[in-house]
């Protein structure tokens, strides 16, 4: 089997002017298919070539000699679940179901927002911020370093915001904070 760069659920310049096409040009057409193809040159003959990229994630997960194939293959998980966490017109309220439970874990949605917010800016030099679901149906915040990704940790993914420099640089230089506001008022797709 080989890898394929998914696409897009809208257009590059559809999340504008939060997250410019040319940013999503970089992010998605160079930083994103990098992952992919490096991940496909990796396992290719390998017994590895027949897993989903879910099973690569799992089998290579604090295998230090499969390191190389893990921080591809998560990378390339972690960016298909990014784009899929957001969505022109995105922000607001989430679903009933979701903000019943935001307000069960975290007592309101602006608490939560803080806490997301705060994994994004003091998540050091690149990561993601994460809300997730744990195995007793806990929603946390919780923040990866590099390539990590609560897939290896037993964690299920709910919404993910990237703060690799390559996510926001054009857009935001600095201001991370600025691009996190952005995310959680205007892009995200509960």
């Amino acid at each position: 089997m080989s890898f394929t760069p998914s696409e897009l659920p809208y257009a590059k310049a559809a999340l504008e002017p939060y997250i410019s096409a040319r940013t999503l040009e970089f992010h998605h057409g160079k930083h994103y298919k990098t992952y992919v193809d490096n991940l496909n040159k990796l396992v290719s003959g390998s017994q590895l070539a027949d897993m989903t990229l879910e099973e690569i994630i799992k089998h290579c997960a604090g295998k230090q000699e499969l390191s190389a194939i893990f921080n591809n293959a998560a990378q390339a998980w972690n960016h298909e679940f990014f784009w899929q966490s957001m969505r022109p017109n995105g922000g607001g309220e989430p679903t009933p179901k979701l903000k019943q439970k935001i307000e069960r874990d975290f007592k309101s949605l602006a608490k939560f927002k803080e806490e997301f917010k705060a994994a994004a800016l003091s998540q050091f030099g690149s990561g993601w911020a994460w809300l997730v679901e744990d195995e007793s149906g806990i929603l946390k915040v919780i923040k990866t370093s590099n390539a990590d990704t609560p897939l290896a940790h037993g964690l299920k993914a709910i919404i993910t915001l990237d703060v690799w420099e390559h996510a926001y640089y054009l857009d935001y230089q600095n201001r991370r904070g600025d691009f996190a506001d952005a995310f959680l008022e205007h892009l995200v797709n509960w």
